[in-house]
């Protein structure tokens, strides 16, 4: 049974939470399952305009449920094959995605908040990969994109030692966006998903496609990437006007 619990759109922002507290949030098949099924439908959705995946307390996320693999029934070379990679899928998302990291992201937990386009975290929230230590290879991502965030010498030290990273180090090495209060925690995920809403939804899927596509790639290469796509995108001028107001007023307020 599926331990993933859903709350529907409000202001365009759904709120996906991993919830068996139980066993720290830790994924199961069935469970893996049911995320990616949620998270492509809320893709899917033209009134939702950004998703927040969190943790029910006292964790983000365990990374997968060892003892459904040590029971054989979790079987990782066969999850992309039934639909239940959840890392995978929020790569392939053109909705931006918020990480609401509540506690500790561990290993595979890690993996989704790493897989995520932004990410806030409380003072409860600690980072580690533990694959080494328990003797699973990264398949979610972590070998590629966390040297990416943190810089390869950081990654390396934290998979071969799998220690724990605080939440005020995981904002200084850029792990996270913001910590802010437990207690406001989700309410500043929600916000930044209202913000991504008042934005261009056709611009902002592209640039989620063109900063994905683009990571790795050769300065020069990335740069003629960037604006061939950018000048493939047909400029609305009666929705900029009607943007522009608005843009300009938000400007002031910030100076």
């Amino acid at each position: 049974m599926s331990r993933l619990t859903v709350r529907p759109a409000a202001h365009g922002v759904v709120v996906l939470t991993l919830d068996a507290p139980d066993r720290r949030n830790a994924l199961d098949l069935p469970t893996m399952q049911d995320l990616v099924a949620r998270l492509r439908a809320a893709d899917g959705d033209d009134e939702v305009r950004a998703i927040v995946l969190t943790g029910a307390d006292p964790a983000f996320c365990a990374g997968l449920d060892l003892a459904a693999v040590s029971a054989g029934e979790l079987v990782l070379e066969e999850v992309e094959s039934l639909d239940a990679d959840p890392w995978k899928t929020l790569q392939e998302l053109s909705t931006p995605t918020i990480a609401a990291v509540n506690g500790p992201a561990v290993t595979g937990g890690l993996e989704l908040a790493l897989c995520c386009d932004l990410a806030v975290a409380s003072p409860q929230a600690r980072f580690a990969d533990t694959h080494a230590r328990v003797g699973i290879h990264p398949s979610g991502g972590l070998s590629v994109l966390l040297p990416r965030f943190v810089g390869l010498r950081t990654a390396l030290g934290m998979s071969l030692t799998g220690r724990f990273v605080a939440a005020d180090e995981a904002l200084a090495l850029g792990l996270v966006n913001a910590v802010v209060e437990h207690d406001e925690l989700l309410r500043t995920a929600l916000s930044l998903g209202e913000a991504i809403g008042e934005t261009d939804p056709v611009v902002v899927r592209t640039l989620l496609q063109t900063y994905r596509q683009l990571s790795g790639v050769p300065l020069a290469d990335a740069l003629a990437q960037e604006r061939r796509r950018g000048r493939s995108l047909t400029v609305d001028a009666e929705a900029v006007e009607r943007r522009r107001a608005a843009v300009i007023e938000r400007g002031r307020r910030q100076l």
